[in-house]
């Protein structure tokens, strides 16, 4: 693993290394053998918060680099992110993702929670990336960023750190073009924030590697 609230960067931060990197336990259900895509490079990032000035929980830098992206390979990410109230659950993510299909963007369905997707407590599911009890991952944990529930009013900086993607297979949804990616956060009838990406994919057929 939702312009993004607080949450939404610390959600995406933290499940970084448990997704793409992290020991097997830890990583959520993405990869599968026969989807028959493999992610060979990501490029032409953006975002922007998108919520109104009034929200409480916003991105105030995000960079990804290098541009593109090789997978497998390194990438190098910064965030700075604020809110000015505590976040807590349940933390409710709409997500909707849309391709480009020549000049239409097609919102992309929820197919086994991936996708156009509404979560329903994003700390339940930082939970289970991230066992409570267990330390949180480098580099969270030497720059003193919370992994679970609830996170404090106040910064969050995370410096830029350097991760390991490895090979990783796409579902049968996602394929090669450009993409929209918005989350939006809520706890209740609140909005706390909203965090608009863009990305285009490039992959290949697993079954020539």
């Amino acid at each position: 693993m939702p312009a993004l609230a607080l949450s939404l960067a610390l959600c995406a931060l933290q499940m970084w290394p448990a997704v793409v990197g992290g020991p097997p336990q830890q990583r959520f259900a993405v990869l599968d053998k026969h989807w028959p895509l493999r992610l060979t490079k990501i490029q032409n990032f953006a975002w922007q918060n998108c919520g109104p000035p009034s929200d409480p929980a916003v991105i105030r830098s995000l960079s990804i680099s290098p541009d593109p992206v090789s997978i497998p390979g390194d990438v190098t990410v910064s965030v700075a992110a604020a809110t000015t109230v505590a976040l807590t659950s349940p933390l409710k993510g709409e997500v909707v993702l849309e391709k480009k299909i020549g000049e239409m963007w097609i919102k992309v369905p929820c197919v086994q929670d991936l996708g156009s997707c509404t979560y329903k407590d994003l700390c339940a599911i930082l939970d289970q990336a991230i066992p409570p009890g267990q330390p949180c991952p480098e580099p969270l944990q030497s720059y003193d960023i919370p992994c679970h529930c609830p996170f404090r009013a106040g910064s969050y900086n995370l410096p830029s750190s350097t991760f390991y993607i490895p090979t990783l297979d796409l579902p049968p949804m996602l394929t090669n073009g450009d993409y929209k990616f918005q989350v939006m956060l809520s706890n209740g009838d609140q909005q706390l924030g909203c965090l608009r990406l863009s990305l285009s994919l490039h992959s290949e057929s697993r079954w020539y590697w």
